[in-house]
């Protein structure tokens, strides 16, 4: 089973030594997180194309290849290809014939071939031949060369002929680690996880720094999904997840700065936290979820003041874009129910902000500020790999996690609905009750302490996350359901 992989077009303009690199580095990519799904495929690289190769006993592989491949930054699409030796035009019908004789019911269809490579006849010459054969020997509805409803595709490659079963549409955007490395300032909110995702998508390695000021329950939500992120969309690369405890740097502004410029003197105290710790890892910009306008803090004038918090590049990817459309497309992420139960917590400290702060005006209320304050914070950060999320993200060694349920035990189903829809949890002869994750404060309120609550998701990670929090509540009846693999 064969894949061809598509350069995305911004790639196939750059010079040859530039893009020789991108390619190195997207074969590289694809070798990482394909082999992941399959550890027998192969990848090749070419100056046009890549090629991914499944082999055949191991087709079982092929819908994890695919949906891999879809969110591999610098594709632009990937065509799924049967290969045979090219022999003559008949020999092509009969085999363009066999794949898709059943697809070509009561469709309208039009033939196209590709060629490279010398030969004695034209592309039509066959695609006429070809398009006949269909016409005369399938069930469709006829040829329409305008608006066809199916393509038929083929390509000719010197004496090899590529029969397309199916184009899969790719991520765009230029190969993960092609780019500079950025610090992406992530709350957990619908803006600042869209951020992230287009920096990873132009081809930036992309760290993620939380200034936590909602406690282990909000620390919880957003690593969340900054490992939903990695997982999908950056996992050829290994990143650093940074989380600064700024409980104090708030209560520091709450009670010496004048109100009305709470939220920008935060936001620049936040830009200086970050420098500091994008120096010591040697990044040169920070990444940033906001849009003009959509909040007090981000008119343009106050923006302007922010940003000369810093030396550091500020990367603002929505500055344009609507909320609706940002929200959108946390939904097509596949990370809308997990944000949507994050609070914003920056904006807990405005009332009624200014929204054309002056320079002069915002370093006055920061004089009263004590430094040592934010110093403090920026030395108490904790660095965690973003992959060793998943072996140990400060979980606690008394949570157990057991294999087998008991009669006063509940299985607690934690994964977000479509989930549970796609892989149901089938446990004859045992209680299994359905919360997603992000209603398992409110439904444990209504838990009995007579039995014991068994947390349940795929991986193990975030069943883990909740039971602790939940134990850090009060419930001591909260363990793990980690059934034998």
């Amino acid at each position: 089973m064969k894949f061809i992989i598509k350069l995305f077009p911004e790639i196939t303009i750059k010079s040859r030594p530039v893009r020789r690199r991108f390619i190195q580095r997207l074969q590289s990519n694809l070798q990482v997180v394909v082999k992941r799904a399959c550890p027998s495929a192969t990848v090749s690289a070419f100056w046009d194309k890549l090629e991914v190769v499944l082999p055949e006993e191991h087709s079982e592989y092929r819908d994890d290849v695919v949906a891999t491949m879809k969110r591999v930054p610098g594709i632009a699409h990937f065509l799924e290809v049967t290969e045979y030796p090219f022999v003559d035009f008949h020999d092509a019908f009969e085999k363009t014939l066999a794949l898709y004789r059943d697809r070509l019911k009561d469709l309208t269809f039009k033939v196209r071939v590709k060629r490279s490579g010398s030969h004695d006849f034209t592309s039509v010459e066959l695609e006429r031949y070809i398009g006949g054969g269909l016409l005369q020997h399938s069930e469709s509805a006829g040829v329409d060369v305008r608006k066809p409803e199916l393509y038929v595709d083929l390509e000719i490659v010197k004496d090899q002929m590529f029969i397309i079963d199916q184009q899969h549409q790719g991520l765009g955007g230029y190969p993960l680690g092609s780019q500079e490395a950025v610090l992406s300032l992530i709350s957990g909110g619908f803006d600042s996880v869209v951020a992230s995702y287009m920096t990873m998508r132009r081809g930036s390695k992309t760290h993620f720094l939380f200034f936590n000021l909602g406690g282990k329950a909000h620390e919880i939500g957003v690593k969340q999904v900054a490992l939903h992120l990695w997982e999908q969309y950056g996992a050829s690369a290994r990143v650093k997840f940074i989380s600064v405890p700024f409980d104090e740097v708030v209560g520091e502004i709450l009670q010496n700065v004048n109100h009305s410029h709470m939220g920008v003197v935060l936001k620049r105290q936040m830009m200086r936290a970050a420098e500091q710790v994008a120096d010591f890892m040697g990044i040169d910009a920070l990444v940033t979820g906001e849009s003009i306008a959509q909040v007090s803090s981000q008119t343009i004038p106050n923006l302007t003041v922010i940003d000369q918090s810093t030396t550091k590049l500020i990367v603002r990817p929505l500055i344009t874009m609507d909320k609706q459309e940002i929200v959108n497309k946390t939904k097509e992420l596949g990370c809308f129910d997990i944000v949507k139960m994050i609070p914003e917590y920056c904006g807990v400290i405005s009332d009624r902000p200014t929204t054309k702060a002056k320079l002069d005006r915002v370093v006055k209320e920061e004089a009263l500020l004590d430094e040592a304050v934010l110093a403090k914070a920026v030395e108490r950060c904790n660095v965690v790999a973003i992959d060793e999320i998943i072996k140990n993200l400060d979980i606690q060694s008394d949570i157990e996690a057991l294999t087998k349920v008991s009669e006063n035990q509940i299985v607690v189903d934690v994964r977000a609905p479509h989930e549970q829809e796609k892989t149901p949890l089938n446990m004859p002869g045992c209680d299994v009750i359905s919360v997603p994750f992000y209603e398992l404060e409110t439904a444990s309120d209504s838990w009995v302490p007579e039995k014991e609550y068994l947390l349940y998701c795929d991986k193990g990670v975030m069943s883990h996350l909740h039971a602790q929090n939940l134990q850090e509540k009060g419930l001591g009846n909260v363990k793990v359901y980690r059934p034998k693999v």
